[in-house]
């Protein structure tokens, strides 16, 4: 349940959190798995095969890339990543690490003459260095306590920064004096846990003088403090930056604890002298998201994504400008009603490319600063992820699409050209059999033009009729963009003989400020209306089998399952809800990022307005009375954002009413799947539940 942003870096968390290095018993090497791919059948198994892009760096020179590759093991139920080499045009690819645990952040020094990377041993985790082609590994750090996440080194190679997890102040602890085995939790105020872990520790960032071989002990920007930079859970060292003279360092930080935090999306950009030690808010008055600031190379002018309204985390994202002269402040994208992310300065500071979605299709933009003119770079029916390099004509990003995971491409500019230079899935690619995907265009109920993404089965025969589904989007206002998900996969799902109807509902973005803005308080309204509008049309072609259908969604898909159990007039023959809300009531009192229920319910159950009556009121609790449908319910303890109550008591609703269902609960996932034999469970579970209602004996 969050924007645009934490969509994009969803793939990246789930490579950290799968392979965050920390002291373990080594054991085996994972390797690149072989899997039989039986008559081109993208199974969960298959799927789990895939190698994984993360990290890219692009040498100082421009000639070589830098990226992790993770491979998965289900037999191991764990993954391991390794870090590669090629050229720039994708030839001499090189693999540079061979270890039992995974290596992470990797980068190159300003000079090009060195890799740094994470990684553990039976020392901890630390900071090591090798030379480029993986000879030479030494350790330049020796930190003893507190969980290293990340670094990057200043420009001129003389300091290096770095995030550390600290352990927060136990203030309760003279009442364990003597209780060494108690699992007993103190609190006293809110934010104590977070989308999938108790906050028991806070991220800071910390500077230290780097000599070429070993790292000074370092000073805490935020010392004394329990604040957060990066912030939780999805930041990293895109919230931190480095100015070009190596003098200062920009910051993310939200400068809240406990209940305050909990209601609050007020961060800021703090620019901190390494020189003065003093601290300047340069986006104070802002009062919404500010965060991942970039310098421009000639140190003039610093950028950064902004949203405009505290409580409000899909807010447009802003592309804001501060003249580090005259402190002078200007909103660049204030005519372009599109998202700005990812931001990066070209080599001579004039411009600055960025990610935007439109249409569901994320795309690389140039903006000229000296006109202020904004124009699209590439034009595809895929997603880029990020932007790793910009120099002179050439950029180097990663894309993926519905029916590719992500890859290396690089744009030439000037002719346009884009090629992509990686080939980790080429082999496995080729031997599966992709359903076709179609983007229609359909009109909702008011007369608006909505995009869906339609996916056929391999081999599609349309003389034949075929079982559809109807995907519900999470976020709630995350765009159903060309992605790649390793669980909600639309070609798995193609390839098991269902189509799939993926539409864009009102309350996405892509389409506008005010389509995306129209969900919030209007849960069962137009966004419900849409979705029963794209299956219907969907319905009435000779191919759907109408008689067939399902709905399946997580999060706020998850939700919009359960809603429509109560008010789809027996369009659909059976459900699928995963980490879905049923209880508004229950939600608001069990989630953890208040300020989410407050703008998007209007606050409390008790407070009496019109818009948080019209909310509680299409609680899809109060319409279990209607159910009538077999559903499955899959959700996850560790799932702070929705609690696992939460399915419990929609799956006990549905066997107490006497309706066919089915609970997948697992004690050690969060809100997403991430470790291997549990995701082949839920594929398993998935088109098991799929196949027995949708498909005629």
């Amino acid at each position: 349940m969050n924007n645009r942003v934490f969509l994009l870096l969803v793939a990246v968390c789930i490579l950290f959190v799968a392979c965050k290095p920390r002291p373990q018993k080594e054991e085996t090497v994972i390797e690149k798995p072989e899997i039989e791919v039986k008559d081109g059948k993208l199974s969960a198994e298959v799927l789990w095969s895939f190698g994984r892009i993360g990290e890219v760096a692009v040498s100082p020179d421009g000639k070589k890339v830098l990226y992790s590759l993770t491979y998965y093991s289900i037999k191991e139920n764990k993954g391991n990543t390794e870090l590669y080499t090629m050229n720039v045009d994708g030839s001499d690819v090189k693999r540079l690490t061979t270890s039992k645990s995974s290596e992470m952040n990797a980068v190159w020094n300003p000079k090009g003459d060195k890799i740094g990377f994470i990684y553990t041993d039976s020392n901890g985790v630390n900071i090591f260095e090798m030379n480029p082609d993986g000879t030479d590994k030494i350790q330049i750090s020796d930190f003893k306590e507190g969980d290293l996440e990340a670094f990057s080194y200043s420009p001129d190679g003389k300091k290096i920064l770095y995030i550390r997890a600290l352990p927060k102040t136990d203030k309760y602890a003279k009442l364990k004096e003597g209780l060494d085995k108690t699992t007993g939790r103190i609190n006293d105020d809110l934010a104590y846990r977070h989308w999938d872990g108790w906050v028991d520790n806070v991220p800071q960032p910390f500077v230290a003088n780097f000599d070429g071989k070993k790292l000074s002990e370092g000073i805490n920007l935020l010392a004394g403090t329990e604040f957060e930079s990066p912030m939780r859970p999805w930041g990293g060292m895109e919230q931190l930056a480095w100015s070009p003279d190596s003098k200062s360092i920009a910051y993310t930080c939200r400068k809240k604890v406990g209940k305050e935090y909990a209601f609050s999306t007020n961060s800021d950009i703090y620019l901190y002298n390494l020189e003065s030690k003093l601290t300047e808010n340069i986006s104070k008055g802002m009062m919404g998201y500010d965060q991942n600031p970039v310098f421009s190379p000639d140190g003039k002018l610093l950028a950064w994504e902004s949203m405009e309204r505290d409580g409000y985390e899909a807010d447009k994202i802003r592309l804001m400008v501060c003249n580090l002269t005259t402190k002078e402040i200007k909103d660049y994208s204030k005519d372009f009603d599109q998202n700005c992310n990812g931001l990066r300065f070209s080599n001579d500071s004039r411009s600055i490319y960025f990610i935007s979605d439109l249409h569901a299709k994320e795309n690389i933009y140039r903006l000229t600063l000296e006109d202020n003119t904004i124009k699209e770079v590439t034009n595809t029916t895929q997603d880029y992820t990020g932007i790793n390099y910009i120099g002179g004509n050439l950029i180097v990003a990663t894309q993926m699409s519905i029916s590719h995971p992500a890859e290396i491409w690089t744009i030439n500019e000037q002719t346009g050209k884009q090629t992509k230079i990686s080939k980790v899935n080429d082999d496995l690619m080729a031997k599966v059999k992709w359903g076709k995907v179609e983007e229609r265009w359909q009109k909702t109920t008011d007369g608006k033009d909505m995009l869906t993404w339609v996916i056929y089965p391999p081999d599609f025969d349309s003389t034949k009729k075929y079982p559809t589904l109807l995907y519900c989007e999470g976020g709630p206002q995350t765009t159903v963009s060309q992605f790649w998900s390793y669980r909600w996969n639309f070609q798995i799902m193609a390839s098991h003989g269902y189509i799939i109807v993926a539409p864009n509902r009102r309350g996405l973005p892509g389409f506008g400020t005010k389509w995306n803005e129209q969900i919030s308080g209007d849960y069962g309204g137009q966004c419900m209306k849409d979705y029963l509008v794209a299956i219907d049309e969907m319905s009435k072609e000779p191919f759907v089998d109408k008689e067939h259908l399902g709905a399946v969604g997580a999060s706020f898909g998850g939700f919009s399952v359960y809603w429509l159990a109560g008010h789809h007039d027996k369009r659909f023959k059976c459900f699928i809800a995963h980490n879905g809300m049923f209880n508004f009531e229950q939600q608001y009192l069990e989630t953890e990022e208040m300020w989410f229920e407050e703008w998007d319910l209007g606050g409390a159950y008790w407070v009496n307005n019109p818009k948080t009556k019209h909310s509680y009121a299409n609680s899809p609790h109060k319409f279990v009375d209607k159910w009538d449908t077999p559903l499955l319910v899959i959700h996850s303890e560790n799932d702070y954002r929705i609690v696992a109550s939460q399915g419990m008591a929609a799956y006990n609703a549905a066997i107490i009413r006497g309706i066919p269902a089915r609970y997948l609960y697992f004690p050690d996932e969060s809100h997403w799947v991430l470790k291997p034999q549990n995701g082949v469970l839920w594929q398993r579970n998935f088109f098991d539940w799929l196949d027995m209602w949708l498909k005629k004996k």
